[in-house]
Formats: C-alpha cells, sequence, structure tokens
C-alpha cells in the first residue's frame, strides 16, 4: 500500500473512479489543466481530456446546476467549489432541487452526484476561506453529508458516494489535508456511508468529533491519558447525514460521559444535534452534562484563528469539567 496525504487520497479516488467508470465527469473552477486550488485534480485533465474534466466559469449556481442536469441523464458528476465559503451561490440548487429530486420524482429521478468542497479553518485563510457550515445542509432531507478525516477514508468513502443514488456534499478538511498521512490502498475499495469509527477506545468519556477535529480529539485524549489516567473513547463521525445512532449511544451507554467537538460557531452548530440525540435516547446513562468544545458566535477571525478553533486544551477542560460533575 501507497502512503499517502488526505489529499492525493482524494486524487486517486477520482483517478480510480473515473477509470472504472466512463460516466463520472470532474467539473469547476480551475479543475482542467491547473488542478485545483488545491492540486486536488492534477493530472485528471491529462488523462482523462476536457469532456470529463471541464473548466468552468466562475458561477457556482452554475456549477452545481449543470452537474444535476448531467445526473439526470445518466452521467456521475463530481463538482468541486473551491471552498466552502463559496457555496451559498449554489444553496438553492443544492437544498431545493438536488435533494429534492428522488422525492418530487416520486423514486423517478435520482440525482448521483458528489459536491466536492475543502472546508473548516486551520490554515491562515481568513473569515472568506475558513467557514464550517455543515449543519446549514444537514437540515436538509434527501441529502448526504460526509466528512473524512484520514487518507483511507477519505479514499473509501468517495467511492462509495460516487458509486451511490444520491446528491452528497463531501467536505474536506483543509487543515490536513497534507499534514495527515496514512496507508491508502492501490485500486478499488469502498468504505461504507452511515457508519462511523473508534480510532481509539476507552471507558471514561466518549469524545465525538469529525474532520480535523478528530485529530485534535486525538490528541486529547492521549494527554488525558497520560497526564491523568483518564481513559476516552474517540468516535469519528466519518458521515453527519446519515449518522450512525447505533455506535454513538453504545459508545455513550458505556462511558456516561460525552464531549462533542466541532469546529463551527456554536448556536445551531452540529454538535447540538448530537447533544440532543444523547439526551433524548441516552439520558438514563448520563454521568454528567454533554459539553460541547466548538467555535465562537462571530466571524472566523484571521489573527485569533489559533484562539477560536478548538484544541486539545479545550477538550481536557471539557474532559475535567464532565468527570468532575
Amino acid at each position: 500500500m501507497a502512503t499517502l496525504t488526505l489529499l492525493q487520497a482524494v486524487n486517486d479516488c477520482l483517478k480510480t473512479e473515473m477509470r472504472r467508470d466512463a460516466n463520472v465527469v470532474v467539473l469547476g473552477e480551475d479543475v482542467g489543466k491547473n488542478g485545483g486550488v488545491f492540486r486536488a485534480t492534477e493530472g485528471l485533465h491529462a488523462e482523462f481530456g476536457a469532456d470529463r474534466v471541464i473548466d468552468t466559469p466562475l458561477a457556482e449556481s452554475g456549477i452545481i446546476g449543470a452537474a444535476i442536469g448531467m445526473a439526470l441523464y445518466g452521467l456521475r458528476p463530481v463538482p468541486e467549489i473551491q471552498f466552502m465559503d463559496f457555496i451559498y451561490p449554489a444553496f438553492d440548487q443544492i437544498v431545493s432541487e438536488a435533494a429534492k429530486l428522488r422525492y418530487r420524482s416520486g423514486g423517478q429521478f435520482p440525482c448521483p452526484m458528489v459536491i466536492r468542497t475543502p472546508y473548516g479553518g486551520g490554515i491562515k485563510g481568513g473569515h472568506y476561506h475558513s467557514q464550517s457550515s455543515e449543519a446549514y445542509f444537514c437540515h436538509t432531507p434527501g441529502l448526504q453529508v460526509v466528512i473524512p478525516s484520514t487518507p483511507y477514508d477519505t479514499k473509501g468513502l468517495l467511492a462509495s458516494c460516487i458509486r451511490g443514488e444520491d446528491p452528497v456534499l463531501f467536505l474536506e478538511p483543509k487543515r490536513v489535508y497534507r499534514s495527515v498521512k496514512g496507508e491508502v490502498p492501490e485500486g478499488e475499495y469502498t468504505v461504507p456511508v452511515g457508519k462511523l469509527a473508534i480510532p481509539r477506545a476507552g471507558t471514561q468519556v466518549t469524545i465525538v468529533a469529525w474532520g480535523s477535529m478528530t485529530h485534535i480529539a486525538l490528541e486529547a485524549a492521549e494527554k488525558a491519558q497520560t497526564e491523568k489516567g483518564i481513559s476516552c473513547e474517540v468516535l469519528d463521525l466519518r458521515s453527519l447525514v446519515p449518522l450512525d445512532k447505533p455506535a454513538l449511544l453504545e459508545s455513550v451507554r458505556k462511558t456516561g460521559r460525552v464531549v462533542v467537538i466541532g469546529e463551527a460557531p456554536r448556536t445551531g452548530g452540529y454538535a447540538g444535534e448530537i447533544s440532543a440525540i444523547i439526551a433524548e435516547e441516552a439520558i438514563d446513562s448520563m454521568e454528567a452534562p454533554i459539553v460541547r468544545v466548538t467555535g465562537f458566535d462571530t466571524p472566523f477571525p484571521y489573527t485569533l484563528e489559533h484562539a477560536y478553533m478548538p484544541n486539545a486544551g479545550r477538550v481536557l477542560k471539557a474532559i475535567d469539567t464532565v468527570l468532575n460533575f
């Protein structure tokens, strides 16, 4: 197996799936000869040509609208939005059209498309290149929201999404695009959507995370063990919609204490949804209130990025809070 970065895993998956299925096409701003702003599509244009790797105008609504039409006519488009912060001009196309096509057609017309976009902070991108707005899309029935945290999961989950029959928002944590490496099998494989991973088992506290926050959770869990002898179980959700509720609740019932980490603003964030599910369905197992470690209800700051984003220190304080309740 090759050792790849998360970004290289994206590229490897796109090449693998395009070789496997001639109906897979890629479109977006600068995805062709330039290879994308992060080089996620590098080399695709040279191998598959301009008919399958399509450079588009700077018009997000047009990119997604064209992809919806492609999906309805039998293709499997993978449109790229350069940064999640720029996805909002296409919001209506995504939530009012793509997500509702299967329902409004009585199941006659699925919409197999995967919208790839880098999200989140950690690269000094300022408030227009650092947002984590996954909760907006989790609120939309008919749309899947998938967020990997490792190269292995990135390739396998992306392949599953491309082969699926429903629209997917595939969010790539750009903070760890190049900093996280791992073994990735060559050739085809899939990772099932809707199944969380447990990268670290534990018995005293459940830490729930996704995307780049999974690595913050693992760092905090290691410090809690080595510095304080606290055993933390880390859950990497991998997909927010569909959510692996059974595995989430199983861990919660085992530990009785929960910390949820999300880098989005606190109010209305997906960390609140996780907390509500646990409160509704596992309150009899809880030994302490759920604690959320999140971003703040402010625009994403440039100079104070390090203070805005959750870090291991903030998570350790939350672990102490639930244990000392």
